[in-house]
């Protein structure tokens, strides 16, 4: 009946925060932790374990052919999951606000009450939810474009059994939280936790269409794919690949601004920066590993200066990988689509200097894929080489 729950991190997230004396969030966080997160679980565990008895046709909803889209963070993964996203008689994929309610019967149940809201109520509901949106992801989306309504990462629909990277954004707490890493983690544990997405990804099928493919996109999950090969052996990879100058800074910003946010204090979530930029280099590193060792896996990697400078052109050749026809609606589509993404330049500058990276470490890590892609390797100034050596020569003086 119940569904998984991590209890060892969701123990160890208790204990971190408790210790958090001066930390203005500790009380909100511990009652969510302690009150909403159990209460929350056993909410949707009911409905989880009613959805195979309403629903019977669910025991047999096939997940046929998943493509999956990784990748390090900022390399361009929405905006080719968007672009797919597009093609509605082809996929199904989690809408934001459905990744928070995992069972099936929930979310029909949300529909309907939707449905009755525009019929009865002249959509008094869905405007207070419009405003709440707009409140919420508005001052955010010039960084990440998020909304209740457009399709996200989904992985959040694994926050409710604690194991998602949603999590991570609560508290830095990356040195004890793993929730990238689950392809080097115990096999009982990935099995566990990739039955239960498999799960949630099935009940999203039956509620969009049982004949769809289901379309995901998570960078974190490029710590994951060797578990996604073993849970959907038929599974469709797409990796995007992005200079990681460009990319790993713009990360580490939008962590910072998150962990800010949460009024958390530099010396608070440094280590955890410094983790997720560890992290970066196997975003790079591990799918291609795992593909080079899987290659009866169809996979396809799509450069992001390519995306974005011609993005029809870019679909068209993953669609021409997995073997997907394209309809002449959708490719009307990608074309009024092409055209404005023509201006999807960004307009915001990350420095590695602010996170303290190293260039020569990203160049050394990365070689392999600097040289592929021919990315252009900054010349290291005189400042920066000043800053690493009085940074190694303090690392050296004895404590």
């Amino acid at each position: 009946m119940f569904m998984y729950f991590n209890v060892e991190y969701y123990f160890m997230m208790i204990r971190r925060i408790w210790g958090q004396k001066q930390w203005p969030g500790r009380r909100k966080l511990l009652l969510r932790l302690m009150v909403i997160v159990p209460l929350t679980y056993l909410f949707h565990s009911v409905f989880f374990f009613l959805d195979k008895i309403l629903f019977p046709k669910l025991w047999f909803t096939k997940i046929e052919k998943p493509v999956f889209i990784v990748g390090h963070a900022r390399s361009g993964t929405t905006l080719i999951q968007r672009l797919m996203a597009y093609d509605e008689d082809r996929f199904s994929y989690f809408l934001y606000w459905e990744m928070f309610f995992p069972s099936l019967l929930q979310k029909k149940l949300i529909r309907w009450f939707g449905v009755l809201d525009r019929k009865l109520l002249g959509s008094y509901f869905f405007k207070k939810l419009e405003a709440w949106d707009e409140k919420m992801f508005g001052k955010i989306r010039h960084i990440h474009n998020m909304g209740l309504w457009v399709p996200e990462e989904d992985d959040f629909v694994m926050s409710s059994c604690f194991y998602a990277a949603y999590w991570q954004l609560q508290a830095p707490m990356m040195d004890i939280l793993n929730m990238f890493d689950l392809d080097r983690q115990n096999p009982k544990r990935r099995k566990r936790v990739m039955r239960h997405y498999k799960e949630c990804v099935r009940r999203q099928l039956y509620l969009n269409g049982a004949d769809k493919t289901h379309l995901s996109k998570n960078p974190v999950y490029s710590g994951r794919v060797a578990s996604i090969i073993e849970t959907f052996p038929d599974a469709q990879v797409v990796v995007m690949m992005r200079d990681p100058v460009e990319c790993v800074p713009s990360n580490l910003k939008l962590m910072k601004y998150n962990y800010k946010g949460n009024k958390w204090q530099p010396d608070d979530y440094q280590t955890s920066l410094k983790i997720i930029e560890d992290i970066s280099y196997d975003c790079y590193l591990r799918p291609n590993q795992v593909l080079k060792e899987n290659p009866q896996v169809p996979s396809m990697v799509v450069d992001y200066r390519d995306l974005v400078s011609s993005p029809k052109t870019t679909v068209e050749a993953i669609y021409d990988r997995f073997g997907f026809p394209i309809s002449a609606e959708y490719s009307a589509t990608l074309e009024e689509r092409q055209k404005k993404n023509k201006k999807h330049a960004t307009k915001h500058s990350y420095s590695m200097e602010e996170f303290g990276m190293d260039p020569e470490r990203i160049y050394t890590a990365l070689d392999e894929f600097y040289q592929k892609y021919d990315w252009v390797k900054p010349e290291i100034t005189s400042d920066d080489a000043q800053a690493k050596e009085a940074t190694e020569q303090a690392e050296a003086q004895p404590a």
